[in-house]
């Protein structure tokens, strides 16, 4: 134990001073290591310092309270939650039967407990003034001065609001708003005005744009005022902050759960009760969102996968550095050996200076980490949208990711080390290199790796629905070109017969030294694999999202939309739009409109209603109408043979028309203009308009009348082009609550019906959408009434950046309830990923070949010596380093691009696999459609990315090695003997 411990003492001192007597090469080295543990290491630091505790995560929502009450608005009936207060049910199952969902209001207030103390917390929109125009925002009435309230809000600047008129502002609202603090604040159709007295951050959500006011001292006044412009205002929210003696336990938290509202509770949250005494655990309906060890092991996966190509990366980059340095040093190893050193003490010597690279490596990392995790603190929590919990340091996680960095070193080393021990003495001392013989197995062995893992590639991709079985087999593969780079590198030597005499000489020297070589050439090899397939899968997923790609308009199209307000501000959008862009049509259109002006067509406020065009139950796709009987599945009761039948029926296509509409049912009032926007010729289209009638392009919203259509609706043989084809139905809805009470119930919504002569447009053309027209005379004359909406534009060209920009400032005065699309077509995603990968494959491949190329000149000092001896100019030597650098990028950048295109052919069909397999079973279920096809994955390869990488990198690695080399050698010293 004394002998091993002294030998292994003084083969570290000797690699220690090594190391400090190379320091450009152990620099490299340990950058090379080191900044993959500077990456994860902070990367550990931030995740763990922004996972909040729970008692941290209490802290920024109750403040200092025990709890927050909060209406489950289930009027009031009795429910079931879980402790933490996340998820709750009502204790009655209303998912059987006919039975309405309970859906209305709880008085919170009257199961406050006696002698608490409560903080209402309330919050609601409004649309406020900005320095720029508007801006929705959200209000919350809290007393943020109260000490119950401490903890839920960070003042940055002044002070919380201590009157009526005054409130404070999140710093990300002062900034998006162009408002300070002292700034007045105003909101529209409000004529108070508050003056801004402080600047705060919520913890949790620092992006959040909120003003904060004292209860009562702004939402209800505001909402009043809307009310009485005739426009109706979502209720706040409200919440309740309570503080009493003792806290609330479990069976205190269950008794207020009879009343229908949930509690949040400070000790129950910290201290769960056992699931054997959480009801809602036994729920039926309840699905338990906790992650369990499976799918926590199931994300570390990729996390493994990307550590251990990491390692692989480094050690094939990091090996040529130590044999470098092992080459330089052959004589002080061979005065190792003379002295009565065994090849167990050389061995030792290369690994101890793997082993000093690692841990010096491990530590700089490590303190690097911290340094700058700790000084970007901010940065990162501004990025990441949250304070941190605390600067959280896990030490024995920083001590696995530092041992990484030193298992790192000890693995580059291995190869040089066994093969600087298998040199004999004679040879160290003399620098003689002697006879070296290729190994005859790790070629077959390689060989039998790639057939191997090409195998379970091609299983992975056809048969498996596991791609992580595509991935492991296409890395076995890749391991297997690895380890016969030696033997491939010696196939490439053939081609130097072709070759002028520099990049002859170079090609043979590195065939001739392929223990150099190859791990110079493997390195590059991976590199470039890895960015070969990740580039060929990304070109093929944005060929395939190109093919797919629904439009939302015609090119060059445009469409703006308001419908807040009841579309107070559509016309100022359009005459933005009209005077910033270079319109050539403009078409406009309103909605109809049913119920108070202003009203949400889906809200359920008092006076607001909507519409519903009605489908006659002849035109109703079979695998979408409930029995009634209580089947939450209606396609359950067809077979499969059936369910594939009718998901092909034209009355089951949802397909074909693409986009969508702020608008019930797709219906648009406006004239014959918007079907030249939208690009529909059809002349009995526009008569239909002009004659009053509804134009539909959804055949099962029509009633035929066979009198005067015959055929199948949506099939283009209805024989009715120049006149009617039947009629269209729509349903007036006065009172939104009661209808969805009445569907709750399956029963039939109440309303009035208008009845409108209808013209279906031929075949399915692509509408964007709409699915009806009806014009405006037309809903006059029916006695209905319209709000605005907007418009449809084309465009004789695409505006540019200055025009866009002036219409999104002006655009922007109306806040955010704009709803604007200019449609430019398909914008590819991937090529900014593209060229950043061929960049990486680029810098990495020249470091790779840089390395060999320093091994080279350590090996081929005598080559070169020879060369100035029988009259070889001064530049041969520097003309010699680029070739020598650019045959080592140039194999490994041509066998990398042949072996990363394998991976990506197979992840490529285990997506048509798993897409094929999904088609099959919408089918069996009754979900396709006749616009459905079968998957069909295209395979690209990018050949832009390759050209790069065979050309540019190669040459590139060439110049540089060319330029950093010296023309003229030092003069050489005899050795002392």
């Amino acid at each position: 134990m004394r002998t091993w411990f002294h030998s292994w003492r003084a083969a570290i001192r000797i690699a220690r001073r090594d190391a400090w007597r190379s320091k450009g090469r152990s620099l490299l080295v340990l950058s090379m290591i080191a900044l993959p543990i500077l990456g994860v290491s902070a990367f550990d630091l931030t995740f763990r310092s922004s996972e909040l505790t729970r008692a941290q995560e209490l802290q920024r929502t109750l403040g200092a309270a025990d709890a927050r009450f909060e209406d489950a608005n289930v009027e009031g009936l009795p429910i079931l939650q879980d402790p933490q207060g996340d998820q709750s049910d009502t204790v009655e199952d209303f998912t059987k039967g006919n039975k309405p969902w309970p859906n209305g209001p709880t008085d919170v207030s009257k199961t406050l407990p006696p002698g608490a103390t409560v903080l209402t917390d309330s919050s609601g929109p409004a649309k406020l003034t900005t320095t720029y125009g508007l801006l929705t925002t959200e209000v919350r009435e809290l007393k943020a001065a109260d000490p119950i309230a401490a903890g839920i809000m960070t003042l940055r600047e002044g002070r919380f609001p201590e009157k009526a008129d005054e409130v404070a502002a999140t710093t990300t609202f002062l900034e998006n708003s162009g408002l300070t603090v002292g700034s007045a604040l105003t909101a529209r159709g409000f004529d108070r005005e508050y003056r801004i007295t402080g600047a705060y951050e919520l913890p949790s959500d620092l992006k959040t744009e909120q003003i904060n006011a004292l209860p009562g001292a702004f939402l209800k006044p505001y909402g009043e005022a809307l009310e009485k412009s005739g426009l109706s205002v979502s209720g706040p929210s409200t919440t309740y902050l309570v503080k009493k003696a003792g806290g609330f336990t479990w069976d205190m938290v269950q008794r207020i759960n009879t009343k229908g509202v949930k509690v949040v509770a400070r000790d129950v949250a910290l201290n769960p009760p056992p699931d054997s005494e959480v009801p809602l655990y036994k729920n039926p309906n309840y699905y338990d969102y906790r992650a369990n060890e499976a799918v926590r092991a199931g994300e570390l996966v990729p996390l493994v996968t990307i550590v251990g190509l990491a390692m692989l990366e480094i050690c094939l980059l990091a090996g040529p550095a130590f044999a470098v340095g092992a080459r330089r040093s052959r004589r002080q190893l061979g005065l190792v050996g003379a002295n009565g050193g065994a090849r167990s003490h050389i061995r030792a010597i290369v690994l101890s200076g793997g082993l000093v690279i690692g841990v010096a490596a491990a530590v700089v990392g490590t303190v690097l980490a911290l340094a700058l995790t700790f000084a970007l603190r901010p940065l990162l929590e501004e990025y990441m949208g949250q304070r941190f919990g605390g600067f959280t340091v896990r030490p024995l996680e920083l001590l696995a990711i530092a041992g990484l960095a030193v298992l790192t070193g000890l693995l580059s080393a291995i190869v040089p080390a066994v093969t600087a021990s298998r040199q004999t003495v004679l040879a160290s001392l003399t620098g003689r290199r002697g006879v070296r013989r290729a190994s005859r197995v790790l070629p077959l062995i390689g060989l039998a790796a790639l057939l191997l893992g090409g195998t379970l590639a091609v299983y992975g991709a056809t048969v498996s629905d596991q791609t992580i079985v595509v991935a492991g087999g296409s890395a076995l593969a890749e391991l297997g070109v690895v380890a016969m780079t030696p033997a491939l590198v010696g196939l490439f030597g053939r081609a130097g017969r072709w070759l002028p005499l520099s990049p002859r000489l170079a090609l043979r020297d590195a065939v001739r030294n392929r223990g150099r070589t190859a791990p110079a050439v493997a390195a590059v090899l991976a590199a470039v694999a890895g960015t070969v397939a990740v580039s060929t899968y990304a070109a093929s997923q944005d060929a395939q999202s190109r093919a797919e790609y629904q439009p939302d308009l015609p090119h060059g199209a445009v469409s703006v939309f308001v419908m807040e307000e009841g579309g107070r501000d559509a016309a100022t959008a359009v005459e933005a739009i009209d005077r910033n862009l270079p319109i050539d049509l403009r078409s406009d259109v309103s909605r109809v409109n049913v119920g108070r002006l202003g009203c949400s067509p889906w809200g359920d406020e008092e006076g607001c209603g909507s519409y519903e065009v009605m489908i006659p139950p002849a035109n109703s796709c079979p695998l979408w109408v409930s029995s009634g009987n209580d089947d939450s599945d209606p396609a359950a009761k067809f077979s499969k043979a059936q369910r594939r039948e009718l998901a092909k029926d034209w009355r089951c296509d949802s397909g074909g028309r693409g986009g969508s509409l702020p608008v019930q049912d797709g219906l648009l009032v406006a004239d014959a203009s918007l079907l030249k926007v939208l690009g529909i010729d059809d002349p009995g289209a526009a008569k239909a308009l002009a004659e009053g009638k509804y134009v539909s392009f959804d055949p099962t919203q029509v009633v035929q009348d066979p009198k005067k259509a015959k055929g199948v609706p949506g099939t283009g043989k209805t024989g009715a082009k120049t006149g009617p084809v039947g009629t269209v139905s729509i349903k007036l809805i006065t009172d939104n609550k009661a209808a969805t009470r009445a569907a709750e119930m399956n029963k039939e919504v109440p309303g009035e019906v208008k009845t409108f002569t209808a013209y279906k447009v031929p075949g399915t053309p692509q509408t964007y959408g709409v699915h009806g027209l009806l014009s405006p005379a037309a809903v006059k004359a029916a006695g209905m009434s319209t709000a605005p909406l907007g418009a449809y534009f084309t465009t004789d060209r695409l505006p540019g950046t200055e025009q866009q920009q002036k219409l999104d400032a002006e655009l922007a005065k109306l806040g955010d309830s704009v709803d604007y699309t200019l449609e430019r077509g398909y914008a590819s995603r991937y090529s900014i990923v593209l060229l950043a990968l061929t960049l990486f494959a680029g810098l990495v491949t020249i470091g790779a070949a840089g390395i060999a190329t320093g091994l080279a000149q350590a090996d081929a000092e005598a080559d070169l010596k020879t060369l100035a001896a029988v009259g070889a100019p001064p530049r041969v030597r520097r003309t010699l380093s680029g070739f020598q650098c650019g045959v080592v990028a140039a194999m490994g950048v041509v066998l990398g691009s042949v072996s990363g295109v394998l991976p990506a052919i197979g992840l490529r069909l285990a997506d048509e696999r798993q897409q094929r397999a999904y088609y099959e079973q919408s089918l069996d279920r009754g979900w396709g459609t006749m616009q459905d096809s079968p998957p069909d994955l295209a395979i690209v390869i990018p050949w832009e990315t390759l050209g790069a990488l065979l050309v540019l990198v190669p040459l590139g690695a060439a110049l540089l090695a060319a330029l950093v080399t010296r023309s003229r050698g030092a003069l050489a010293r005899r050795a002392v003997h």
